[in-house]
């Protein structure tokens, strides 16, 4: 955007406030930043603070948003209460849960307590959500999201092009981890369900947000991204335990069948998350080299030892992890490279 469009955009969103408070004197100060282009601004007109959302590039995005945060509620998950909708201008007006997100609050003491209200809440979305509708999580999109790190890893921050050879091994590890993908239990995928998502509230934990992108897919897939959270790890025999609690839970509930025992639940586990943390890959880097948002290289390490470590966990995958290995080196995953093209 430009210096005008900037300016432009502020003061649609003044007026907008305006409009809905009736007077000119609510303050705004940006929330919190965001992986997309989203924008979120804390609003205090007197009284209680609200969260203005602010997603002008796509009307679609905002429906989306309202319906699944609908479902959710319904559900009885704690999603922010709207207040006000504007899908033509890119708005909306909702409760503000607060600014305590799990991240900074989780250590060995609190993490427990911190987790089960998370696993309830994990629970809840997929024994209660209403799914129709929603769209599933295909094949296509899931081989599309690993191609992201072949191109943004690789190539953009490694500087490294695979040879002919080599794109065999990366496509035969990715047909791989897409059929498991396919085969793995499905129901509702918040898609983003972590310690930076999460909020600690007054009132019930967790707070949910960001779930705009929810499809129907792997039961697998949110818990790990609790369970093996980009931005922070646990101890394996914890997660274990808790991946095995909630295996016991979603059975109990119908959610998947007696039949999904540990060993198949761990599998699916292991190798939904592995095409998480693939894609994360490639997104961290596409947000620092597109987008301007360097510090998710911050955050590379702990997604390379995820992918790493699982992946060498499965024989048919050492060929793969053999190649990230060797092509990565040294390299400090941190630093970003400086070189427009490989």
């Amino acid at each position: 955007m430009t210096l005008h469009s900037h300016a432009t955009r502020e003061t649609e969103r003044l007026h907008w406030l305006e409009r809905h408070f009736g007077h000119a004197h609510a303050a705004i100060a940006r929330a919190s930043e965001d992986a997309s282009f989203r924008s979120y601004w804390r609003v205090d007109a007197g009284g209680a603070t609200r969260i203005l959302m602010d997603a002008p590039r796509d009307r679609d995005e905002i429906v989306t948003w309202l319906e699944i945060g609908a479902r959710l509620h319904a559900a009885g998950v704690h999603v922010p209460a709207v207040e006000a909708s504007d899908v033509e201008a890119g708005f909306v007006l909702m409760e503000d849960l607060g600014t305590r997100i799990y991240l900074p609050e989780l250590d060995d003491a609190t993490v427990d307590g911190l987790y089960g209200d998370a696993l309830d809440a994990l629970a809840t979305m997929q024994s209660r959500v209403d799914t129709a509708g929603i769209a599933p999580y295909d094949r296509v999109r899931v081989v599309d999201e690993l191609e992201l790190m072949p191109t943004w890893f690789l190539q953009r921050h490694l500087g490294y092009v695979p040879e002919c050879e080599e794109w065999d091994v990366v496509e035969g590890a990715f047909d791989l981890l897409a059929n498991a993908f396919m085969q793995a239990p499905r129901g509702f995928v918040h898609r983003d369900f972590h310690s930076r998502n999460l909020l600690v509230t007054t009132a019930r934990n967790p707070g949910v947000i960001d779930f705009q992108g929810a499809l129907v897919g792997p039961v697998t897939y949110d818990l790990v991204s609790l369970l093996r959270d980009c931005y922070i790890a646990w101890p394996e025999a914890r997660i274990e335990d808790w991946r095995e609690q909630h295996r016991l839970r979603l059975v109990e509930a119908g959610v998947i069948g007696a039949t999904i025992d540990p060993a198949a639940f761990t599998r699916a586990f292991d190798l939904v998350g592995l095409q998480r943390h693939i894609k994360v890959l490639g997104i961290f880097c596409r947000l620092c080299y597109r987008d301007g948002k360097p510090g998710y290289l911050a955050d590379l390490p702990l997604v390379w030892r995820y992918t790493v470590d699982v992946a060498r966990r499965y024989p048919e995958l050492h060929g793969f992890v053999d190649l990230l290995e060797r092509v990565r080196g040294e390299r400090d995953l941190t630093m970003a490279r400086e070189e427009s093209t490989p």
